[in-house]
């Protein structure tokens, strides 16, 4: 059977409904990075998406274009993921979409290095005559973290997040949002086939020990 993260690694992608503290690993994924409403028809994250998909697949069906890198095995496309963030703004404000700062993003295993990248940016470019020069090899490192399952639309994530940070400050630590470390979003539904009522994301919010130092704010 093919690796599937979420259900491998159920502590980073099925948390519960109640949260909690964890240390995020570091990890590799494909990102494209941008501005804007997310929900524009045809904007700049629709079309992130689009290629995002486009390399990641392209990466997974790399054995049977002929393509080998070393240590892979079959694997499950993880999900959609995102970082949030607002400039000059230390709180998302979801009335003001338009404002947004993202970055898009698909992990991939351990086994896809730059090489592997590159060929499959190439390979993709190639094939569906499109430029896919936005999509970046990126390396995220989270660290110490709050979170927990959203379960319904995306504009009552705040009531969710009020949970974690509540949450968190009961247990001794603070919210730790700076321009490395940002809010996380891991989409788990399709919207386009869920009722937005069931629609299941998780939110991850880094947090540090209260007093403990910081890095640069947003």
């Amino acid at each position: 059977m093919p690796f599937d993260f979420k259900k491998e690694e159920r502590t980073l992608y099925q948390p519960p409904r109640t949260p909690g503290i964890l240390t995020v690993p570091p990890m590799n994924f494909l990102a494209v990075r941008g501005r804007g409403d997310p929900n524009q028809e045809g904007g700049a994250y629709q079309q992130a998406i689009q290629l995002l998909y486009g390399v990641a697949f392209t990466l997974k069906m790399s054995e049977k274009a002929g393509y080998h890198i070393p240590g892979a095995f079959a694997y499950v496309v993880p999900p959609l993921e995102g970082l949030w963030w607002q400039p000059g703004k230390t709180e998302l404000d979801l009335r003001h979409k338009e404002q947004l700062a993202w970055i898009s993003m698909i992990r991939v295993p351990d086994f896809v290095d730059q090489t592997a990248f590159h060929w499959a940016v190439e390979q993709a470019t190639a094939k569906k005559k499109m430029d896919f020069s936005k999509v970046e090899f990126f390396c995220y490192e989270e660290g110490l973290c709050v979170q927990c399952m959203h379960v319904g639309p995306y504009d009552t994530e705040p009531e969710t997040i009020r949970q974690m940070e509540t949450y968190a400050a009961e247990q001794g630590y603070q919210p730790d949002l700076t321009v490395q470390r940002l809010h996380h979003e891991i989409y788990l539904s399709d919207p386009r086939r869920t009722a937005p009522e069931k629609m299941r994301t998780v939110l991850r919010h880094p947090v540090r020990k209260r007093n403990a130092r910081s890095k640069q704010m947003l």
